[in-house]
């Protein structure tokens, strides 16, 4: 790449592209997992296309052709894209706790590297379609007892899914769909003890009027489990009230 104006700033198309080509430099061999982490760390970190040009400049970009790695020409990226979602920095909370009760995170949330929420007698939901992403790659860890946790996705995120569940589970119907280009990966762990982790793909919410409604519909019901958001506990308590 050129040198000619190295104090313009970059963008976060730009970053995912240095990104891109730190990644195939590891699956290549070119890097080792410790130089790959210090770079990837270091574009993540770049202001400007001066501190991003030194990031690739000794490996190929894309085919095995050395080339540059970032335009110098700015172009407006894709609205709506991954790289604009990937934002860095921390995340709207890093936790969440129900109790007997409920909790909700949805609408333009930032999740950060790490997500930890605890349910017993309760319930909570994790709407990720409007989310912004403080990494490429985020851990939800779910512990829930006699509760349950509901977490929607949209298309084109890859889910992971490491939990453990004893008389109760996590669903892996989403485990390994391929994800898109530069789209962040979601892993969901954790531990389900008389409940349950339903994990949802749904297409992005439409604003209408002011009124926010699901592509779908306005069906909230997950997995068969019924509504997650409410959870086993308040299921619980209303049959007990009867």
């Amino acid at each position: 790449m050129t040198d000619d104006a190295p104090e313009l700033r970059a963008s976060d198309a730009d970053r995912e592209r240095v990104a891109e080509v730190l990644r195939d430099a590891l699956a290549e061999g070119r890097l080792d997992m410790t130089e790959f982490e210090e770079r990837l760390d270091a574009t993540y970190q770049a202001r400007t296309y001066g501190e991003l040009a030194p990031i690739t400049r000794d490996l190929p970009a894309g085919g095995g052709a050395p080339g540059p790695s970032v335009s110098m020409v700015k172009e407006p990226a894709a609205r709506g894209g991954w790289a604009e979602r990937i934002t860095g920095g921390a995340g709207s909370s890093s936790g969440a706790v129900a109790v007997m009760s409920g909790f909700q995170r949805k609408g333009r949330w930032k999740v950060p590297k790490r997500f930890t929420c605890f349910t017993f007698w309760g319930g909570g939901e994790l709407d990720l379609r409007d989310a912004l992403f403080a990494d490429r790659e985020v851990e939800i860890n779910c512990v829930t007892i006699m509760g349950g946790v509901g977490i929607v996705v949209p298309p084109g995120v890859e889910v992971v899914v490491r939990g453990i569940g004893i008389m109760g589970g996590f669903d892996s119907r989403e485990d390994g769909v391929p994800g898109d280009p530069g789209a962040p990966r979601v892993i969901v762990s954790g531990f389900a003890f008389w409940g349950g982790v339903g994990i949802e793909r749904k297409p992005a919410r439409v604003r209408r009027e002011g009124e926010e409604r699901d592509v779908e519909g306005a069906d909230r019901r997950m997995l068969g489990h019924g509504d997650l958001t409410h959870g086993w506990g308040h299921d619980q308590r209303r049959r007990d009230a009867e």
